[in-house]
């Protein structure tokens, strides 16, 4: 079975599309009948330099020799990060910048799954999370797997997410959530950052056929902008997507045709 991938992005409106704070990168590792690896990543507002964060994990994670998607590997894998994020700093432009970076670091929520078993009939996807970045797992176009768990309701609170100051190893840890499904040619995986996985969640309880018609058709980055666009734009008093970084992923599980990676910025 081959995978066929796209990722779209957005920045938040207002911002240059070099202020996009998510992340996301994967693709097959190794041979075409063993592993693909995938993370999203969606760095916090306010952290200290986010986008290097981010960078720094989304780069680390999606090569063949990244973690393993077990506790104890994680961690250790969380320990490197910090390790590596505290020794990329030199020179601070201010003391008010110095206590930013020590006091309150950067964070980001986190995503990284992987599909294996693409050689047989039957691949499975694996994958851990800490916060509100979520993979939905849609066949014959209905949603039959959301992780992390989440409804429309779970979203607008503080998530959890990989902290790069050592005194939350613990705690990351503890919270780490784990899941797997079985997928088959056909099924569609989309991994999206709050905002997109918040609509996606609240519109499929009222059209999911739309959803997952117009989700899947998606073919260009300018059309993706202005979807994006048209569901931030209010209507009632409200927008039906929050004004946010967004970042969707898209892969499709493909029986016979060759595979590709297209991404979309």
């Amino acid at each position: 079975m081959q995978i066929q991938m796209v990722t779209f992005s957005e920045a938040k409106a207002g911002n240059a599309p070099g202020e996009w704070q998510d992340g996301a990168s994967g693709g097959v590792v190794g041979d075409a009948t063993g592993t693909a690896r995938f993370i999203v990543v969606d760095g916090a507002t306010g952290a200290y330099d986010p986008l290097r964060w981010v960078d720094q994990l989304v780069t680390s994670f999606a090569p063949a020799d990244g973690p393993r998607l077990q506790p104890a590997a994680m961690r250790a894998w969380f320990a490197q990060m910090q390790d590596q994020w505290a020794a990329g700093v030199r020179v601070f432009d201010s003391i008010i910048e110095e206590r930013k970076f020590s006091e309150v670091g950067s964070f980001a929520t986190l995503l990284a799954f992987e599909i294996t078993g693409l050689g047989g009939p039957e691949p499975l996807w694996r994958a851990v999370a800490l916060g509100d970045t979520v993979l939905l797992h849609v066949r014959a176009g209905r949603l039959i797997a959301t992780f992390p768990p989440l409804g429309p309701e779970d979203f607008g609170t503080l998530p959890d997410g990989v902290h790069t100051l050592r005194s939350s190893l613990d705690r990351m840890t503890e919270r780490l959530l784990t899941g797997a499904g079985v997928l088959a040619a056909g099924d569609y995986l989309f991994a999206a950052t709050d905002a997109m996985a918040h609509w996606i969640l609240r519109a499929i309880g009222r059209d999911e056929k739309k959803v997952w018609a117009t989700l899947g058709n998606l073919a260009h980055p300018d059309v993706f902008a202005r979807f994006v666009e048209d569901q931030r734009r209010e209507q009632d008093g409200a927008s039906r997507m929050k004004n946010d970084d967004v970042t969707l992923m898209r892969l499709r599980m493909l029986a016979d045709q060759p595979s590709f990676l297209l991404a979309c910025r």
